[in-house]
Formats: structure tokens, sequence, C-alpha cells
């Protein structure tokens, strides 16, 4: 079952030519929390209303094999995102390798996440 991670379409497209991508979370990098934050497809629009409503920035989705990235011998682990609702969370960065597909996103003129 693949896991998602909503991105600024820039820091993706730079990660992408350097091999590497870190950010956690909007403002957030993997330095400073630990982890790059993660949804299943049911919670990626309520996680995008949160942390990127009012967002300017290009968003895109990352698609990602959980059994690719566990392969290259990073740990992905279902935690408690603080409401009780369990999370993916990757321990280290993604690797170009790991997405399967970006998926253009954004907010509707109702302010709706689509992707």
């Amino acid at each position: 079952m693949a896991i998602f991670h909503l991105a600024h379409r820039e820091d993706w497209d730079a990660a992408a030519v350097r091999g590497s991508y870190e950010v956690s979370t909007r403002g957030a990098e993997l330095a400073d929390v630990g982890f790059i934050h993660a949804s299943y497809a049911h919670q990626l629009g309520a996680v995008a209303e949160l942390v990127h409503a009012g967002d300017p920035a290009e968003l895109c989705v990352l698609v990602l094999d959980p059994a690719a990235i566990r392969a290259a011998g990073t740990a992905v682990v279902d935690e408690d995102g603080g409401d009780g609702e369990l999370y993916p969370h990757i321990y280290g960065p993604i690797q170009p390798a790991f997405v399967t597909e970006v998926r253009p996103a954004a907010f509707d003129a109702d302010g709706r996440f689509h992707f």
C-alpha cells in the first residue's frame, strides 16, 4: 500500500536533482523533526488543509513505495499524529527511487484539496 507526502513542487524538483529530499513538513526539515511526515490516502486531504491551506506555493504529492524505503534500510513507522490516529513517519531522507509517481496537487476555489 502506497504512502503519500505532500511537498512544495520546487523543493521536490531540487531534491530530485540532488538525490535526496529532506523536508519533514511545511517549515520543518528532517534534521529538525527526526522524520518525514507522510499520510495514507484517506488522511491526505485533512493533512493538506491543516498544513498547507493558504500556501501560495505549487504543491505536489509524492506517491511512495514503503517496501522500497524499508529495503533501503530506512524505517517507516506508523505513529500517533497527536490525535490518536496513526500516520506513517519516514526515518530518513526520501530518495527518488522511493517515489513511484509525482502528482500535481492544489486547493480548489472552495478550499478543498485535490490530487
